[in-house]
């Protein structure tokens, strides 16, 4: 027979068949199974692909890649390795109130509690701006600032502080003992004449001793060492049971760790300073 074969292909549509559909050669049949009745010819290549769902997913796909390829390329190299920002100056000027109120207080000779006393701020909330633990307010500053005599401007000035070389205590103004130096003591009127600080770790106590005063039945220990020295009058000094009687001019160095007490036997007053340097 002359010419490929032709043949009908029945068409179902909404379960009836159609008849009448133009014959087509086996070629276009098989092309038009690929094609799901695409109803056309295929034609080859990947533009014709691309329109498929897979093929435009993968497009996209790739455009994201290229896209994040570019942004990574425009960061510097060195991005990571760039320096930490700096403190602002702010926090420098804050920081450094607590130490400032600290060094001043202790310079006074005052407690938390003493200065808690002087200025209405509790001692919890003075504690706690001294260790940088809460920055205080205006109105909490300008009540430390007068109670330790110093204008508000020096404890907000950004150079740091140097102090002064020395530490000047006046006989009108002497700060009381420490509260561990002779927590006991009784007929004695006593002074600190040196207080510790970050500076300057020795303490001085100035006491006068009532005839029969003592440092009272507790025996203080304590770390570090101790230096007494009778200006005038006379002191019975008890050291781990050794016994001292010191006289006007007289003085004794001892570890202040070990149990020790004192007591004023003779018949007069005595003054006597005490040097202490805390381990």
């Amino acid at each position: 027979m002359g010419g490929p074969d032709r043949v009908r292909h029945p068409i179902r549509s909404g379960g009836r068949v159609l008849t009448g559909v133009p014959p087509c050669r086996h070629d276009q049949v098989t092309l038009w199974d690929r094609r799901g009745r695409s109803g056309g010819r295929e034609e080859a290549g990947d533009d014709a692909m691309a329109t498929t769902p897979r093929r435009r997913a993968a497009a996209k796909a790739t455009s994201k890649a290229t896209s994040k390829a570019s942004a990574d390329a425009s960061v510097p190299e060195d991005a990571d390795a760039a320096e930490p920002p700096r403190a602002a100056g702010w926090e420098t000027i804050v920081g450094a109130i607590g130490p400032k109120v600290r060094e001043v207080r202790q310079l006074h000779g005052l407690s938390l509690q003493q200065l808690a006393a002087r200025s209405e701020v509790s001692a919890a909330a003075i504690h706690k701006v001294e260790r940088g633990d809460m920055v205080p307010t205006i109105t909490t500053l300008l009540k430390l600032a007068a109670a330790l005599g110093r204008p508000i401007g020096f404890f907000v000035d950004d150079a740091e502080w140097a102090g002064p070389v020395g530490v000047h205590l006046r006989a009108a103004e002497r700060p009381v003992a420490p509260a561990d130096w002779a927590p006991s003591a009784d007929g004695v009127e006593a002074g600190a004449i040196a207080v510790p600080s970050e500076r300057l770790r020795a303490g001085a106590v100035w006491a006068h001793i009532e005839p029969g005063g003592s440092s009272g039945d507790a025996r203080s220990v304590r770390s570090g060492e101790e230096l007494v020295l009778v200006v005038d009058g006379s002191l019975t000094v008890d050291i781990a049971g050794e016994v001292y009687r010191l006289e006007r001019g007289d003085s004794l160095q001892f570890p202040a760790d070990r149990p020790h007490s004192w007591r004023n036997t003779g018949r007069r007053a005595a003054d006597v300073a005490w040097w202490y340097l805390h381990g």
